[in-house]
C-alpha cells in the first residue's frame, strides 16, 4: 500500500514524499513576466510550511504570443532567466523540488494582453475568449511554437528547475489540439484521432527531450476531458496517455480539458479520480491526481485507494500554507 510520506522516482529524480503543489497563477510578475519579491515570498513561505516534496509553479508564457493574462510568469526569453533563478533558489532553500510549467495560451489570448492576434488549432471561439476569433495554425507555425517550447524548456533547465511540466489543460493550446471542441482541422493534425489530436504534443516531447537531455524529467498536464457532448472522453484520455508515456512523457497530471478544472457535479476529493484510475492502470509511469483534496488525511486515502502515485493540493495551499498543521 502507497502511503503519502513514501519516495518516488520521476526519472531520476526522487522525491521525499507524494503530496505536490500544482500549479496555481498568482499574477504577481511585473510589465515583463519577471519574477518579484512577491512570487518568491509566495513561494518560499509554501515550500516550507505545506510538507510538500514537489512544487509546479504557475504556467510561464513561452513566447507573448502565448500569454494568458497580465502578470503572467515569463519563461519567453533568456533575459527571464535570473528572476527565475531567484525562485527556485527560494524554494530549493526549503528543501523542495520544483517544476517550471511551461504554456502557450493559444485561442485563449487576448491581443490587449499579447500585442498579437491570437492562434489556435482551428477559427473557432474559445469558450472563455469571445472578444477575438483566432486564426488557424499553419504548419509553419507548429514548427515554430515547438521550438519556443523546446528553448523554454532549455531555460527551466538553466534556471535550475528540476523538471518542466508541459501545460495541455484547462483550454489552453496544446489541449485546444487535443480537444473537437476546438480543433475541426483536416490535416495530421485534426480530430480523426486521438493520435492527430496530440501529434502536437509528441513533437513538442520529442523537442524538449532533445533539447535539455535524458536526465531531465519532463511532465505533462493533460486535460483529458471536456465533460461535454462532442468533446474529448475518459477513454480519449487513456489512449492518449499511453501514447504519451510512449513518447517518453515522465509524469502524467491529470484535469479538465476546456471546462477547466472542474469536473460538472462533483467536489469531492480527488474529483478527476475518472481518469486517474484507467490511465494509472494503462500506463507504467507515475501518475498525479489533483482536485478537492483540503486535508492529508484526503490525500493518504487516495493513495491507499490507488487512485494515483501521487496527490497535488491546490486550493487549500492557495489559501493557507499552514494547511497541513
Amino acid at each position: 500500500m502507497t502511503h503519502l510520506s513514501d519516495p518516488i522516482t520521476i526519472r531520476n529524480l526522487t522525491l521525499p514524499n507524494r503530496l505536490v503543489m500544482p500549479p496555481m497563477a498568482t499574477a504577481k510578475a511585473d510589465e515583463n513576466g519577471y519574477v518579484t519579491d512577491a512570487v518568491c515570498e509566495y513561494y518560499r513561505e509554501r515550500a516550507k510550511y505545506s510538507k510538500i516534496g514537489l512544487i509546479i509553479t504557475e504556467h510561464s508564457y513561452i513566447h507573448l504570443q502565448g500569454k494568458a493574462h497580465p502578470g503572467q510568469t515569463s519563461i519567453a526569453s533568456d533575459d527571464a532567466i535570473p528572476s527565475l533563478q531567484r525562485l527556485t533558489h527560494c524554494i530549493h532553500q526549503e528543501g523542495v523540488k520544483v517544476f517550471s510549467q511551461l504554456s502557450h495560451a493559444g485561442a485563449a489570448a487576448l491581443s490587449k494582453t499579447t500585442g498579437q492576434s491570437p492562434v489556435g488549432p482551428s477559427p473557432i471561439y474559445h469558450p472563455k475568449q469571445r472578444e477575438e476569433l483566432p486564426s488557424e495554425m499553419t504548419l509553419q507555425q507548429i514548427r515554430q511554437v515547438t521550438e519556443w517550447f523546446a528553448l523554454a524548456a532549455l531555460r527551466a533547465k538553466q534556471a535550475g528547475f528540476d523538471g518542466v511540466e508541459l501545460h495541455s489543460a484547462h483550454g489552453y493550446l496544446l489541449n485546444q489540439f487535443f480537444s473537437p471542441l476546438a480543433n475541426q482541422r483536416t490535416d495530421a493534425y485534426g480530430p480523426q484521432s486521438v493520435e492527430n489530436r496530440i501529434r502536437f504534443h509528441r513533437e513538442v516531447i520529442r523537442a524538449v527531450r532533445q533539447t535539455v537531455g535524458d536526465d531531465f524529467p519532463i511532465a505533462l498536464r493533460l486535460g483529458g476531458c471536456d465533460y461535454e457532448a462532442g468533446g474529448s472522453t475518459a477513454e480519449d484520455c487513456v489512449e492518449a496517455c499511453r501514447l504519451l508515456e510512449h513518447s517518453g512523457i515522465d509524469l502524467l497530471h491529470l484535469t479538465g480539458g476546456m471546462n477547466g478544472f472542474i469536473r460538472p457535479g462533483h467536489g469531492e476529493p480527488g474529483y478527476f479520480q475518472d481518469l486517474s484510475v484507467p490511465v494509472k492502470q494503462a500506463v507504467h509511469i507515475p501518475v498525479l491526481l489533483t482536485g478537492g483534496v483540503t486535508t492529508p488525511a484526503q490525500a493518504e486515502a487516495l493513495l491507499e485507494e490507488g487512485c494515483a502515485d501521487l496527490i497535488g493540493v491546490g486550493r487549500a495551499i492557495f489559501k493557507n500554507p499552514h494547511w497541513a498543521d
